[in-house]
């Protein structure tokens, strides 16, 4: 067995997404699928940067499962935690765009969302030996939602802490995911305490804290190491170890926010992963990882996908010498 030094726990899919921004669902007549799936981009965006990574997550013994496995495999993701369902289908998630390329989930075709593959991630198959190497596990908070993926998810954190991994949730509140919405924000509540790093979007944290201030946050979840708040064009603010700082987003034509932020919680994981947890002690360098993670969020929007938009740690060094440059 590989030993990543990054787990990244949840769903892949396919995003299907319109070819017709601007039209809502029913006005819809093509679709193009690009490969997604929060945890999935979050571990092949790390792959991308050079931070050695594996997924946890169940597919279907379908076409879209081996075609997303070999997607997962051709990017260099350790994929020892993936199971295979033999009757449940790939999930696979219909995206509308706005006419500014802004994204919205409209749906899974014909399927309820709890028939999918990633609902039935069996906790008791989870490789204790993946944890036992790792630095950080990465998930989401949507598999919360079904009672398989919710076992897999205590399972995974009882294992994070015996090995003292380091637990980094990017919130990725979906309500289509969920049979009833309103259940949602207790349960993830819940979980919070349990975990080292939180990443949320500005409207997730308004909707879970009544504040998107990071300090706010960091307060009232006391165990929390840092916390990242994201609001696409209007950039960042964070809370990191006592550290405080605001920055603007970078100044680029946006083409598909689809996996922007799964890109930006890469850039920094890999952040933590180069410099070490030590260096959070340093407000400079703080603020440097958290631009760097802007950076590669902002270079993936540049592009249409998730996967397919990541770039290379060359890339956002290039990016990031090109900004300062002015």
């Amino acid at each position: 067995m590989t030993k990543p030094r990054v787990l990244c726990l949840g769903e892949v899919l396919f995003d299907f997404l319109s070819d017709q921004p601007g039209a809502p669902l029913e006005a819809v007549t093509s679709w193009t699928p690009y490969p997604g799936g929060a945890p999935a981009n979050v571990a092949c965006g790390l792959a991308k940067l050079g931070t050695s990574s594996g997924f946890i997550g169940c597919v279907g013994k379908d076409q879209a499962g081996e075609d997303l496995l070999k997607v997962l495999h051709d990017e260099g993701v350790d994929l020892a935690g993936v199971q295979r369902h033999p009757t449940a289908p790939t999930r696979g998630v219909y995206v509308v765009r706005s006419l500014e390329n802004d994204r919205h989930f409209a749906g899974f075709g014909s399927y309820d969302t709890s028939e999918f593959a990633d609902t039935h991630l069996q906790a008791d198959l989870l490789p204790a030996a993946l944890f036992e190497n790792a630095e950080y596990l990465v998930m989401g908070t949507l598999e919360l939602a079904y009672p398989h993926s919710a076992m897999a998810i205590d399972r995974a954190l009882t294992l994070a802490d015996e090995s003292y991994v380091k637990v980094f949730v990017d919130i990725n509140w979906r309500p289509v995911f969920w049979k009833d919405p309103a259940v949602a924000p207790a349960i993830i509540h819940d979980l919070l305490p349990r975990i080292d790093f939180l990443k949320l979007a500005q409207e997730e944290a308004d909707l879970l804290f009544g504040s998107h201030e990071p300090a706010a946050i960091a307060h009232a979840v006391e165990t929390l190491e840092g916390v990242l708040v994201t609001a696409g064009e209007a950039g960042c603010a964070y809370w990191i170890n006592g550290h405080e700082g605001r920055l603007p987003a970078f100044s680029i034509d946006v083409e598909d926010t689809t996996g922007a932020g799964d890109g930006f919680v890469a850039g920094f994981v890999h952040q933590l992963c180069e410099k070490g947890i030590a260096s959070l002690k340093e407000a400079g360098t703080v603020q440097k990882m958290v631009t760097y993670a802007n950076a590669v969020g902002a270079i993936t929007a540049t592009r249409p996908g998730a996967i397919a938009a990541q770039p290379t740690a060359a890339e956002v060094e290039a990016f990031l010498y090109l900004q300062e440059q002015g």
